[in-house]
């Protein structure tokens, strides 16, 4: 008994001992996560919202710092007005424009903490009001991300609210044509949902590789009940061999619901 308990002990701990420590941090952070949104959802929206904003925020912060290492050498290098020029406004919005855009790492690590930070805590409340995220959320939060953008980094110039509507307009059509192709990228062809019982069909009998041959020959699932023996013509057309043809068949001939179909 001693001996035998020794061994499932020794055959046991390898198991444990042997997994991979990067797929063991994925696991835990995942379950982190996981256990995080789950306390999240409970929480009312005023303290869901502040919470996205401020870690988005930080990790806007972060990406900006970053990216503010790379933009400091050639804000470091433009040249800086005298204090008695007398510049004109035009002039001088442009200067202010181009110092927003290659600031350092803490002006850049503001200008994208705005930006991440605003616009995922106006999508989580809207998604929280709404029941839903859609372009109009996405719209919305993208124009409330680019307005305050506007206003903080100071690109709005002598006039900053026209400027911080105009900015707002402009983020706004921007994040709603990339939702819009992400959504469109993200859907299957309008075509597969023509296949999804012959799909499944195929894969249970492993010959998958043929779904491309009933798509060459219009074999959508309203024609699965049709395909018999006398039938079998229709998978010849398509070039499925005769192994694969068989117990395509068969497999229509034994299935209830496509009899029941049938006849």
């Amino acid at each position: 008994m001693g001996a035998g308990k020794q061994g499932a002990m020794v055959v046991e701990m390898p198991n444990s001992s042997n997994q991979n420590p990067i797929a063991q941090l994925q696991n835990k952070f995942k379950e982190l996560e996981i256990g995080f949104k789950g306390w999240l959802s409970k929480q009312s929206i005023p303290v869901e919202a502040a919470v996205v904003t401020a870690t988005s925020g930080l990790q806007g912060a972060a990406i900006g710092g970053f990216m503010g290492t790379l933009t400091q050498d050639v804000s470091s290098s433009m040249p800086t007005p005298p204090a008695g020029a007398n510049l004109n406004p035009q002039a001088m919005a442009s200067f202010q424009q181009a110092q927003a855009l290659a600031g350092g790492p803490l002006v850049q690590a503001r200008n994208f903490a705005v930006m991440t930070g605003v616009n995922a805590g106006i999508s989580c409340v809207l998604k929280r009001i709404r029941g839903k995220e859609d372009v109009q959320s996405s719209m919305a939060a993208a124009f409330g991300s680019g307005a305050l953008f506007s206003l903080v980094s100071g690109m709005g110039g002598p006039n900053p609210v026209p400027n911080a509507l105009t900015s707002g307009i402009f983020f706004a059509l921007v994040q709603g044509g990339l939702f819009e192709l992400g959504r469109k990228f993200s859907q299957p062809p309008a075509e597969d949902t023509h296949y999804v019982r012959t799909r499944s069909l195929l894969s249970s009998l492993g010959l998958q590789n043929y779904e491309k041959n009933f798509k060459k020959g219009l074999l959508t699932d309203t024609t699965l009940p049709l395909l018999t023996d006398r039938q079998d013509i229709a998978l010849r057309d398509v070039r499925i061999p005769p192994g694969p043809r068989l117990l395509i068949l068969d497999h229509i001939q034994r299935d209830p619901e496509l009899r029941k179909k049938r006849g």
